[in-house]
């Protein structure tokens, strides 16, 4: 591709997350007053179905991504993209008009079918950058996702004020013209020549965990990711719940504090990136933002008011370094016809961990504010993911040391 391809993809994986970011984090304010309603049940009863409708997406996102990240490997990255835009515009009007919990899982399952935004996208990435600038430009994914967070979440709040279901509404028109903008300037960005034959035994779950043991060096690095995945599935799990829970926020409430975490995360990754991790590197860079994101946790967990949650909410913005980091330092060990594939498995170690995460999350609130149980903490669930990622911590710890070791080798045995 010519220079000027190249950042027409790069800006169009970064509309398009954007998009995307802001059609999701519209609903996520409105998401326990529209379980509430469905169900007629408690707070804690919505947050329980909401991990639940999580896990079904999660579900089948863990089945179908190897799939998905084959056939991006085997047909191209732009069909298999434009298949998962078009199918979040179905679910959101499905979500729209459901007047029962089985319409809201039938969008979900459908959802998590389709789903490859992400890992398509940071495939696309991979296929328009060297490796020296793969971070900095898996960066614009994770700044496109702070600044959908920034308006998403604020607006979802504010719509939500006037009706309930008109935040999924225009969700599906953002998912819609994002389909619509895709099929008119997004152009193909693996070329027929890097692409390879799809295979059945590598396009399943169990043949794309197979192929690891090609990689040794990798399994570490995403074990850790696993970790921290499940412990970061607190926030879109238990958010809105927690902060309504224990400081009686309203969703305008709820919409603004997740405004204002969308800014940090953009400044994270939109501009600090670009300094941090060529400085400090990107093992360094993402080891910073694991322990960030540990310390955020537990200081979420106890915090005694809104004002501490935010300043704990600006810690944990570093967090911010982690996945572009780490990203960086896996696609370098696979080649350009295998991107979609390692996408697809991280996609699927992200699913893994989207259905562990909400239930473990949501089930530990509803239990910790359940009437039933003698000690109250909404914050219970922010503990946990605390000690999940401090488990991660000691993971990427030790395998940075078998990296470092297995490079020494191979720098001795070379000489």
């Amino acid at each position: 591709m010519s220079p000027a391809s190249r950042r027409h993809a790069l800006i169009f994986v970064t509309i398009t997350i954007l998009l995307d970011v802001i059609g999701f984090g519209i609903i996520m304010p409105v998401m326990p007053a529209l379980l509430r309603e469905i169900t007629g049940g408690t707070l804690a009863e919505a947050s329980a179905w909401g991990g639940y409708l999580v896990f079904s997406y999660a579900l089948l996102q863990f089945v179908c991504a190897p799939l998905l990240g084959a056939l991006s490997d085997s047909h191209g990255r732009r069909p298999v993209l434009l298949l998962s835009l078009g199918m979040y515009a179905v679910n959101y009007l499905l979500m729209g008009f459901a007047t029962s919990l089985l319409v809201l899982f039938i969008g979900r399952i459908l959802t998590g079918m389709s789903s490859a935004t992400y890992a398509t996208a940071n495939a696309l990435i991979a296929d328009v950058t060297a490796p020296e600038e793969r971070a900095q430009s898996f960066g614009l994914v994770g700044m496109a996702f702070g600044v959908g967070f920034i308006i998403g979440p604020a607006l979802g709040g504010f719509l939500g004020e006037w009706d309930l279901r008109l935040p999924f509404f225009v969700a599906a028109g953002f998912a819609l013209a994002n389909t619509l903008y895709g099929l008119v300037v997004l152009k193909e960005t693996l070329p027929a020549d890097k692409r390879r034959p799809f295979d059945w035994r590598r396009a399943n779950i169990v043949g794309a965990f197979a192929q690891l043991r090609r990689y040794p060096l990798l399994v570490g690095l995403i074990g850790a990711i696993f970790l921290y995945n499940v412990g970061h599935h607190v926030y879109p799990a238990n958010w809105s719940f927690y902060t309504m829970a224990k400081f009686d926020w309203t969703p305008r409430d709820v919409g603004l504090s997740m405004g204002v975490v969308g800014i940090l995360m953009a400044a994270v990754q939109g501009g600090l990136i670009r300094v941090v991790i060529p400085r400090l590197g990107a093992a360094q860079s993402a080891l910073l933002g694991l322990t960030a994101a540990a310390a955020a946790y537990v200081g979420i967990a106890f915090a005694p008011n809104g004002t501490a949650v935010y300043l704990w909410s600006a810690v944990s913005a570093l967090s911010g370094f982690i996945m572009p980091a780490t990203q960086s330092m896996l696609s370098t060990h696979v080649g350009a016809d295998a991107q979609g594939e390692l996408q697809g498995m991280l996609a699927s170690v992200g699913s893994v961990g989207a259905i562990v995460g909400p239930l473990l999350m949501t089930q530990t609130f509803t239990w910790y504010t359940s009437p039933a149980n003698p000690v109250y903490f909404p914050g219970a669930a922010f503990l946990v993911a605390g000690g999940l990622t401090t488990l991660a911590i000691a993971v990427y710890l030790v395998n940075l040391r078998w990296i470092r070791r297995e490079a020494a080798s191979a720098t001795g045995a070379g000489s």
